[in-house]
């Protein structure tokens, strides 16, 4: 990966919009995808029970899901940004579907442990190459393509509580198949973008003009290591969500499992809301302003959590996903504009690195819950936002490229 002070390549002029049509296809490809991984952290009491798992093995689902996107992620967007392979996108949903067959029959923890890897298999593929397609058709528009592209997902996985508890918990743990129905739709939606993508391959790329970031290869990967450092607070901190939030509600305030899993839809659904405001503010503002205003200002709602009643902590934990989640879209770009021509690594070493996180970070927590109890897990997290505060070491990227300069024609190589 070049990481010198490359010139990044950047559209003269976005006189083509985006291709609205392949944008809401593969947000909604997203929605599927994620709707379907949800279903995991949202069958976790079913699955404790069913399996009689402790704290730790219910870490250990997550971190079997999340290690392999996690893996494969970055080296699925090394590869296809040499050899893009239009129809990729439909094979990791049939790996989803796979996953979610066998989940509903499975009869052991082992084979529970085996259909998270496939599922995570699914998402490794899909994530960077519908990431690439996204910037492709975004006309310019870049955060923009990137938080629609991303709402679908958080809406989705918004969703997975919801079907859960009024699908799952009634009618058992086989009722899952059904949702595979769902996977056959996502893969004849990523059908239709893979010819899309295909198409736009074989045809030369608009016009477009180099600007230089003005940095230094050391200092390229400071920034990188940076929005690491960023992505790392964030995606800590939703995984304490995301995995034990229902726990947490049933032993704090003895709450029924359908009320925990209506409130995890709850901040689910804030999330998806927080992610499509990201990318267009960032596209006005300056994306830099979104990273530090959206990790470090949800510091005080994530403080004020531990110690807050039942109806606050509702409100609470709608804020904080409303706010942490603008961050992510921001980020991407931002990235994929300080390592230009590499947009289907960037995408896939965020995308890997974030499943990474919250993999590894369910199945610490999940250790100190049983150790500890689950309240001290989230008074322990609420103080991760702090890490917000380094995003003011951030250059400003769209300050120092300025105007565009050098035109040059870029063929249909998939690069984005």
């Amino acid at each position: 990966m070049a990481l010198s002070a490359d010139p990044v390549v950047r559209p003269v002029a976005a006189a083509m919009g985006p291709a609205m049509g392949v944008l809401v296809a593969l947000s909604f490809a997203h929605l599927l995808n994620d709707m379907m991984a949800s279903l995991l952290p949202a069958i976790y009491p079913m699955l404790k029970q069913d399996f009689h798992l402790d704290y730790g093995q219910v870490g250990l689902i997550t971190l079997s899901y999340q290690a392999f996107a996690s893996m494969m992620q970055p080296l699925v967007g090394l590869y296809t940004d040499r050899y893009p392979k239009p129809y990729a996108l439909a094979f990791g949903m049939g790996s989803t579907l796979c996953g979610l067959l066998v989940l509903s029959r499975a009869g052991s923890f082992a084979m529970v442990l085996g259909c998270t890897a496939l599922i995570g298999v699914g998402s490794s593929v899909f994530h960077p190459e519908a990431s690439r397609v996204a910037r492709m058709a975004s006309g310019g528009r870049h955060g923009f393509a990137q938080s629609l592209f991303q709402v679908g997902g958080n809406a989705g996985f918004s969703f997975g509580p919801l079907l859960a508890a009024f699908i799952v918990l009634p009618n058992g743990r086989h009722s899952i198949a059904w949702f595979a129905l769902f996977a056959l739709l996502g893969m004849a939606v990523l059908t239709f973008v893979g010819g899309w993508y295909s198409g736009q391959r074989r045809r030369p790329r608009p016009s477009l003009a180099v600007a230089d970031t003005g940095l230094s290869r050391r200092r390229t990967w400071f920034v990188l290591a940076l929005l690491f450092i960023l992505v790392l607070s964030k995606y800590l901190y939703l995984s304490s969500i995301n995995s034990y939030l229902t726990f947490y509600l049933i032993d704090r305030f003895a709450v029924p499992v359908r009320t925990a899993q209506l409130y995890l839809f709850a901040f689910l659904f804030s999330v998806a809301i927080g992610t499509f405001a990201g990318g267009p503010i960032g596209d006005r503002f300056g994306r830099r302003y979104v990273i530090w205003g959206s990790i470090l200002g949800v510091l005080p709602f994530t403080l004020m959590l531990p110690g807050a009643g039942l109806f606050w902590t509702g409100v609470l934990i709608c804020l904080i996903g409303l706010v942490l989640a603008s961050a992510f879209s921001a980020i991407v770009v931002y990235a994929q504009e300080l390592v230009p021509g590499k947009v289907g690594l960037i995408a896939g070493l965020f995308f890997g690195v974030s499943f990474g996180i919250s993999g590894i970070g369910a199945a610490a927590m999940g250790q100190l819950a049983d150790s500890e109890g689950i309240a001290f897990v989230y008074r322990l997290c609420s103080f991760l936002p702090a890490l917000g505060a380094l995003a003011m070491l951030l250059p400003d990227l769209d300050r120092r490229m300025g105007p565009a300069v050098t035109p040059i024609n870029r063929g249909g190589d998939g690069a984005g």
